[in-house]
């Protein structure tokens, strides 16, 4: 049995190419974001999903605490801020180890993008708060939407996001040349109900995104930092 829910599964925008067999589309996402009356577009990295809770870090499954080589940096780092967790669960991109993207501008190795508290998902203000406090920067923004009226021109404005590099200097890891960033995530700025998730987040992904042939985790490395030897997770 799972010691926590893990992150639930993010619908892809009927848009977003890089979809596969295992993803869900929202096909009706314009009626859901015609409810919402601020969204934030957000860059979606190339890490691994992690959470820390008062019961530790997790990976993507719940079940137990993880143990892996990437996330031995944010466990340590984790000791120092669990007992001040209470019931939030805090949940971020670990960049560590190197996936499909290498970022050659990172400036930190661990960017929340989440914070859950009980049956509801704090709203964003809430979350660069906490964040904060606890000394994690947040996943990168890209744009703040007002109640959009019009589907196409909305579309077309994500759309133009998608074809930025983004903060980090993205490259691809087998070509080696400069990439787009991986995708875009899209979030109620307001705080809403876990079980209504599906309804409040969204996210388009590029096409061929994952270009390792092997799964990163045979041979990860370590993903090198803008300032090496900053004040940074890493060095806790």
């Amino acid at each position: 049995m799972a010691i926590s829910q893990k992150y639930g599964r993010t619908y892809h925008y009927p848009f977003s190419p890089g979809t596969t067999s295992d993803d869900r589309i929202q096909h009706d996402y314009w009626q859901h974001i015609q409810q919402i009356p601020t969204l934030i577009h957000t860059e979606k990295l190339d890490g691994e999903n992690n959470c820390l809770s008062r019961h530790g870090v997790f990976a993507r499954s719940h079940a137990a605490p993880t143990v892996s080589g990437w996330t031995e940096s944010i466990r340590r780092f984790w000791q120092l801020i669990k007992n001040d967790l209470g019931n939030l669960e805090i949940f971020l991109e670990n960049l560590y180890a190197i996936h499909s993207i290498e970022y050659r501008n990172l400036e930190h190795h661990f960017y929340v993008f989440g914070i859950r508290e009980h049956d509801r998902w704090l709203s964003w203000e809430e979350t660069k708060f906490y964040a904060a406090m606890i000394g994690l920067p947040t996943v990168p923004e890209l744009a703040t939407v007002h109640q959009p009226e019009d589907q196409i021109l909305f579309e077309q404005q994500t759309l133009e996001l998608t074809k930025g590099r983004g903060r980090f200097d993205p490259h691809d890891v087998i070509s080696g040349q400069p990439a787009t960033i991986e995708g875009i995530v899209s979030r109620n700025a307001d705080a809403y109900a876990v079980d209504n998730f599906a309804h409040n987040v969204f996210k388009y992904v590029r096409k061929g995104h994952v270009k390792t042939d092997q799964h990163w985790t045979r041979s990860w490395k370590r993903a090198p930092l803008k300032k090496e030897g900053g004040t940074y997770v890493d060095h806790y």
